[in-house]
């Protein structure tokens, strides 16, 4: 296993495969439509914009086994120093340690921005996910009871948090 930048080219139909996995047989996403090609070329370009990594594991084939991301939580200035990241492992991967892998090297990235929050979004239903946060420091910073529906059901969404270091000189504006 490696860890490699996702492109679009290399690894965009891998991701639209798993995120319309994670659609159609989880709340892991409060979405209810299949994205499409166009909504990943609009979300790698998002990516690159923001200069946001996407960073891939991939198994000695090339194969893409799980990615996690990061970009901004709120748009307005006074949140620069905060991100929300996700991560997503492909289904037949689950289980072998690649989302830890991933979370590491998401607060390593977010280290490196010189951020000082880090934020996960975690439907409270995934147990697994909750524990992968909890393990690596983050502490539940609140719960928005029925925040979503899907499935027939309400959905409790948890904020996950974790401090970084605050970079030495933070700067308005």
């Amino acid at each position: 296993m490696q860890l490699v930048p996702c492109s679009l080219e290399k690894h965009g139909s891998a991701i639209l495969a798993i995120f319309n996995h994670e659609i159609a047989t989880s709340a892991s996403l409060y979405e209810y439509v299949p994205r499409t090609t166009a909504t990943i070329e609009t979300w790698f370009a998002h990516k690159a914009a923001g200069d946001w990594p996407v960073i891939g594991a991939e198994d000695d084939n090339g194969r893409l086994m799980g990615f996690a991301t990061m970009g901004p939580f709120r748009p307005q200035p006074g949140y620069k120093y905060t991100a929300e990241h996700s991560i997503y492992i492909q289904q037949d991967f689950r289980g072998q340690g690649l989302g830890g892998v991933l979370l590491q090297e998401m607060i390593a990235q977010a280290t490196a921005r010189d951020l000082h929050c880090l934020i996960g979004v975690i439907d409270q239903a995934n147990q697994a996910s909750v524990a992968l946060h909890l393990k690596n420091g983050f502490v539940l910073a609140g719960v928005m009871r029925e925040a979503g529906f899907k499935f027939g059901d309400w959905l409790d969404a948890g904020y996950y948090q974790l401090m970084l270091q605050t970079p030495q000189s933070p700067v308005d504006g």
